[in-house]
């Protein structure tokens, strides 16, 4: 499904990174630390672009063989590198303690492997290191401004402050704000935002 979706010529998220993440990496200052970053479920590569550009070593993981060749060169043409994994997230297992960040932006997936995904980037935090997310939570359901279908693969800002008890959560709300992410992420949007610090 991922590889027909991202087929096209065009970058169907858009090619600039997503507000939230930009706000928020800049509001706690995230450039000071130049670390390793990991961006889980990257699609075609935009945000992890963005921050390879300030500096950042970055990996971006995704199952989608298509997205992952648009967002080498989607870096190619900005003139920075990315290290791309070619990976399911309900096996992938990155080295432990090792990020000063790991992004997830609408990294949507089935409940088990949203439950992976976020021990995954929980582990692969080092002390200090930031959790930046931003995802639809269930009252998306019917907008048709983006995101899947189905309520079993939303994000809730209840399981998000359950799962990362007992970490620092600096950043835990859900809004509805206006998206424009090309053409699959257009208008109003009910999401959860959240960023969380690991002690």
């Amino acid at each position: 499904m991922w590889d027909e979706r991202f087929s096209s010529e065009h970058f169907v998220y858009g090619e600039e990174p997503n507000s939230f993440l930009v706000e928020q990496w800049n509001a706690f200052e995230l450039d000071k630390n130049k670390g390793k970053v990991l961006c889980l479920a990257e699609g075609e590569g935009r945000n992890a672009v963005y921050l390879a550009e300030r500096g950042h070593t970055v990996t971006t993981v995704d199952l989608s063989e298509v997205g992952l060749q648009k967002s080498a060169r989607l870096a190619a043409t900005r003139g920075v590198e990315l290290e791309t994994v070619h990976a399911d997230l309900a096996t992938y297992t990155p080295e432990s303690n090792t990020c000063s960040a790991v992004v997830m932006i609408f990294a949507h997936t089935p409940t088990d492997i949203r439950k992976r995904s976020l021990q995954i980037a929980k582990d692969a935090l080092r002390s200090g290191g930031h959790l930046i997310l931003e995802g639809y939570t269930e009252d998306q359901i019917g907008r048709g401004t983006g995101g899947p279908g189905n309520k079993a693969m939303m994000f809730s800002k209840q399981e998000l402050e359950q799962f990362f008890e007992p970490e620092e959560i600096l950043l835990s709300r859900e809004l509805v704000r206006d998206i424009r992410e090309g053409p699959l992420h257009d208008g109003e949007g009910a999401v959860v935002q959240f960023v969380a610090r690991k002690a």
